[in-house]
Parts: structure tokens; C-alpha cells; sequence
């Protein structure tokens, strides 16, 4: 349990539907404590490993974006992923807030977190934790860790996996209308999903 003057909160927030105000550098290291649906988790963030990414995910964490996400995404021994808002609104706030790549310096090995992307330079609020060594498989995709999971990965582990993989290739959630639906469509149709509590940075 974290005592309270250990975390790490915005004085005034950004509001989340403003993007351009989630533009402050991270700390070289830092960690990050995810509280969820299963227990908590923390992961420690390496700025030197992604600078890009870390600087995404440390203000998407210290301004509170990650409270209420669903993990919409778990494959079993495969990885778990979230980062879609529960709010459309806010969702489509960071549509087109993408950043660049990072030059990828570490592996997707079992317990790194790593940004999300769709295709070359478009990370933006989605991240994924590797349930196994994906090396093989990610780090040909030039997918760049920017940290990982420190305590708790037995929580990761547990994480609700009975919807499968997305559609249109599994049964579990479409992210596009997951995206423009945000948790209203997620609550009614995967109703099992774990989801984040609150995320918070620590000391």
C-alpha cells in the first residue's frame, strides 16, 4: 500500500480533452503505480530507453488519462493492452496526437511496457505490457519498450483473457468502436473486461 505523500499529482491538472498540455519532460527514471480491477502493479519507466514514449505515458499518468481505461486487449502468454478512453470525447481529443518513433534499445521480453502503435509514428495513448518474450515478433516492428513491470506482474497475469483477441480476428472488443464509444460499449458488450482503477506516479 503506498502512503500518501509518496505519490506524485498534478497541482492543476491538464484537461484531457488538450493534448498540447502533456508536454512535460519525465524524470530520467520513474515509476508509475497502476491500481486495478485485479490488484496493483508498478512499472518503471526508463526515459533513456524511449524519451518519446516515456514523456507520452508519464503525462498521461500524472494527468490522470488512464483512470477508468479498460485492458479491451488480452491475448493469454501473449500481452495485455489498454489505453482507449472511456470517453469518447476525450478519445477523439487525441486522435491525431501522435509522436514520433523511438529508436528501439531494449526487447520485448516478458514483463516490458511498451506504446502501441499502428504503423510507423503513431503512438499515442494506447500501451501494452508482453506477457512473454516477443522479441521476435515486436522488435522487428521497431516497437519500443520504455519500461517495465517491476511488482505485480502476477496482477498483469490475471487480467480478464476470455474475450481473446479483438475483431475483426477474435472475439473480443473492436477498437474502432471501442474509440468512438468509449466505455459505454465496452460495459455492456464485455462486461468481464478488468479495467484501471487510477494510475499515479510515484516516488
Amino acid at each position: 500500500m503506498l502512503c500518501a505523500a509518496a505519490i506524485v499529482r498534478a497541482a492543476d491538472p491538464p484537461q484531457l480533452t488538450k493534448p498540447s498540455l502533456f508536454a512535460e519532460r519525465a524524470p530520467a527514471t520513474f515509476k508509475a503505480d497502476f491500481e486495478t480491477t485485479k490488484g496493483s502493479f508498478v512499472v518503471e519507466v526508463h526515459r533513456a530507453w524511449a524519451p518519446l514514449g516515456a514523456d507520452r505515458f508519464y503525462n498521461l499518468v500524472k494527468g490522470g488519462y488512464y483512470g477508468d481505461c479498460r485492458f479491451f486487449r488480452v491475448i493469454d502468454s501473449l500481452l495485455v493492452q489498454a489505453g482507449i478512453s472511456g470517453d469518447p470525447k476525450v478519445q477523439a481529443a487525441w486522435a491525431s496526437a501522435v509522436i514520433q518513433d523511438d529508436t528501439r534499445k531494449e526487447s520485448n521480453k516478458r514483463g516490458t511496457v511498451t506504446l502501441a502503435s499502428a504503423g510507423p509514428n503513431t503512438r499515442s495513448t494506447q500501451f501494452f505490457i508482453n506477457l512473454a518474450d516477443n522479441s521476435r515478433a515486436f522488435d522487428r516492428q521497431r516497437l519500443a519498450p520504455i519500461g517495465r513491470v517491476v511488482s505485480g506482474l502476477e496482477v498483469v497475469d490475471a487480467l480478464y483473457s476470455g474475450y481473446g483477441e479483438g475483431a475483426p480476428r477474435g472475439s473480443g472488443p473492436d477498437q474502432s468502436v471501442a474509440r468512438a464509444e468509449g466505455n459505454a460499449y465496452l460495459t455492456k458488450n464485455f462486461p468481464k473486461l478488468d479495467a484501471i482503477k487510477i494510475a499515479t506516479i510515484v516516488k
